[in-house]
């Protein structure tokens, strides 16, 4: 028996994968695991052998090509099937072809699953579980059972499902899951019947939790909290109908608040946050922005008066300091706001000022102003950075090129095809420049107007890449004659930024989001000291973008 510590087990690769829009490839679930395995967690589900041969690829694959430090591979499947020999049935079989440490098999608890979807009496399911556990024990894998529908079926036959749990641990089962597959449940409930089968069976307990009452995470902990000590989740709580209990709520939750050290290192949840980023762009399923702990809005201030108090002590709005799961606390521009916003705002981004300050003021002013024409600047660091420079410089900026003219044209010619020209006419040095791109649309013909023209001279342009781009239809407008409100983030292979253009032609609205993102690159990378050396007072921060864009 392997020593008895807290055991974190995801299932990511296998019940998560059951979401909706979720497919990740043989290469992508490779991947996930690794960063789940540098994560800690102890077990990472791989998927059904013999069953997904998507799954039965991967488990090939990964005999040669992963390796894992920290967490221990597990194949899913199910018990044998009735009336059958387990030496002889093949997708038991295939679990042990996949060659995997640790085996879970899926096993009925509820009499009218067993009776209705297995077709097969009490007594036989019993033994299905048994034979099965022994069998892969003797074949060297540490067996876990996932008892499905296990609370579902305590109410409906408390008896029965505690000998499911009975034959499982006698067989050699490592942990008995109780599965709340219906995801129905509440933390009172779930509490009692774990606390009511550790006691009437004494066999190692764990849990596995769906979301569909909303209460996975809860779920999981009054479980430990009731003496299951095996947990089950998924990265950003993937899975089907409403998801799993997710990981890495549950994770921060065990150790934050529960003060457990046995769930990961601490220094790997100081990792939290850019291990769930990673698995979001791999699966191209991200975090919902207001995810606990790991969300980008987790820790993000938008109020003025919550603003305030931010500026005095950030734990009074905060109930850990984010850092400890790799997050960070963000302010969010708006007419919500104040001064204490845009000076918060402004130290994030580097700039040392007073909210008492007049630059400050006048930013605040600007953004209510802006924001009452249809402006946002939460998703728009960078158009909100242009802003503040303007004010810590007076009022002006003197950039490294002006704009004389610029213009769009839409042609179909015969056969149906679409072509898109946008042209630019500017000047740098007070020499005159023109450049033409063509694109799928207006927006992809004038970012590559600008790359045409501005390249050249200013080579650090040539990163920029747009990354997304949104339009709203404000309400201010009627039908297509309304004003509309342009998002467009960039990136430069490191790092994201975004702008912010709104005008009441769609296509002048994203012009004045683009320029906003050529001119903060060339306002930050070409001798703007500001984000290497951090200027220090706003003095200073005033005269850094002149000394920027003088060339």
């Amino acid at each position: 028996m392997a020593e008895r510590r807290f055991q974190l087990y995801d299932t990511t690769l296998r019940d998560g994968t059951q979401q909706e829009g979720l497919a990740p490839t043989v290469e992508d679930k490779l991947a996930v695991a690794r960063h789940l395995d540098a994560f800690g967690v102890g077990f990472i589900e791989g998927g059904w052998p013999g069953a997904i041969p998507r799954d039965t690829e991967f488990f090939r694959r990964a005999r040669t090509e992963l390796t894992l430090h920290n967490a221990e591979l597990a194949a899913f499947g199910a018990t044998r099937r009735p009336g059958t020999l387990v030496t002889t049935d093949p997708q038991v079989r295939a679990l042990l072809e996949a060659e995997t440490p640790v085996v879970t098999l899926v096993a009925k608890s509820h009499t009218r699953h067993v009776e209705l979807a297995l077709r097969t009496t009490l007594a036989e399911n019993l033994a299905m579980i048994g034979s099965t556990v022994r069998h892969l024990v003797r074949a060297g894998r540490r067996v876990f059972v996932d008892a499905e529908h296990y609370f579902d079926g305590h109410l409906a036959n408390r008896e029965y499902a505690l000998e499911v749990v009975r034959a499982a641990a006698e067989a050699g089962a490592e942990a008995v899951v109780l599965c709340d597959t219906n995801g129905g449940s509440l933390p009172d409930g779930i509490g009692a019947v774990v606390a009511d089968t550790l006691t009437a069976t004494g066999a190692r307990l764990g849990i596995h939790c769906h979301d569909d009452s909303g209460c996975a995470v809860a779920n999981t902990l009054a479980a430990v909290d009731a003496g299951a000590d095996h947990v089950q989740g998924t990265a950003h709580g993937y899975g089907e109908r409403c998801g799993n209990a997710n990981l890495f709520t549950v994770a921060a939750n065990l150790i934050l608040k529960r003060g457990r050290t046995d769930v990961v290192p601490a220094e790997r949840l100081r990792e939290m946050a850019e291990t769930g980023r990673a698995i979001g762009e791999l699966t191209g399923v991200h975090a919902h922005p207001a995810a606990p702990y790991v969300g980008a809005s987790a820790f993000a201030h938008k109020a003025g008066l919550h603003a305030s108090a931010l500026r005095v002590d950030p734990d009074l709005y905060q109930h850990i300091d984010p850092a400890r799961v790799g997050n960070a606390m963000r302010t969010l521009v708006s007419d919500m706001g104040g001064r204490s916003s845009i000076e918060l705002k402004a130290r994030e981004l580097g700039y040392e000022v007073s909210a008492g300050s007049e630059p400050v003021a006048r930013a605040a002013a600007r953004v209510k102003e802006l924001e009452g024409r249809g402006y946002s600047f939460e998703s728009a660091d960078a158009s909100f950075e242009l802003l503040l420079l303007e004010e810590l410089a007076g009022g002006g900026l003197e950039h490294s090129f002006e704009v004389d003219a610029w213009k769009v044209g839409v042609e179909e010619r015969s056969g149906g095809e679409v072509r898109t020209e946008g042209s630019v006419r500017l000047r740098i040095d007070g020499t005159p420049l023109a450049a033409t791109g063509t694109g799928n649309g207006p927006v992809n013909a004038l970012d590559r107007a600008l790359h045409q023209a501005l390249d050249p001279f200013f080579p650090e342009l040539a990163r920029l890449e747009l990354a997304d781009y949104q339009v709203r239809v404000l309400g201010n407008g009627s039908g297509s004659a309304a004003a509309a409100r342009v998002l467009i983030t960039f990136t430069d292979g490191r790092r994201h930024w975004g702008t912010v253009g709104v005008d009441g032609n769609t296509v002048a609205a994203s012009w004045r989001a683009l320029l906003d993102a050529v001119r903060y690159v060339l306002l930050t990378e070409r001798g703007a000291d500001h984000r290497a050396g951090r200027r220090t007072d706003a003095a200073a921060a005033a005269t850094a973008p002149a000394v920027a864009v003088a060339g």
